[in-house]
């Protein structure tokens, strides 16, 4: 499995989780939801570290390109963490209509931040950055 198709499946299994939540909180399955938002946000903070830790700055390095996709890159996690510590505290509240409506918001965002990286970012990381592959097996291993 290629460099892109490893991220993307990793992309995948966030959103899983996220539909896993959302469904448990829709029917107020208060433990089912907590755990699967549990596993959902390590997982997205897992991905998260992995590309701000390892890939964006291997891109950087390689291209000098320090303000441009990378940057936004850094700017939407940083929206989308929000968002979790407000989900957080909805589900903590037990608060049903509003964690629905951030997670809503949550996967909107995160549908127009996985479009941009699996089609423009995770490309141009497999054209500049030398054993890209070799990389992520690395930061999988230390994530383990």
């Amino acid at each position: 499995m290629g460099a892109s198709e490893t991220l993307t499946r990793q992309h995948r299994d966030c959103d899983a989780l996220s539909a896993d939540a959302e469904q448990a909180a829709r029917g107020q399955d208060w433990a089912g939801a907590d755990a699967a938002f549990a596993a959902m946000r390590a997982d997205i903070e897992r991905h998260f570290a992995l590309e701000e830790d390892s890939l964006f700055p291997a891109f950087e390095q390689a291209t000098g390109i320090r303000q441009g996709p990378t940057a936004v890159m850094r700017a939407e996690h940083a929206q989308m963490r929000g968002l979790l510590d407000d989900m957080s505290q909805a589900l903590a509240a037990r608060q049903r209509d509003d964690y629905l409506g951030l997670s809503d918001t949550l996967l909107i965002l995160t549908q127009q931040h996985n479009m941009k990286e699996e089609n423009i970012l995770y490309p141009m990381c497999e054209q500049h950055v030398a054993d890209l592959e070799a990389l992520l097996a690395r930061e999988a291993r230390h994530a383990d």
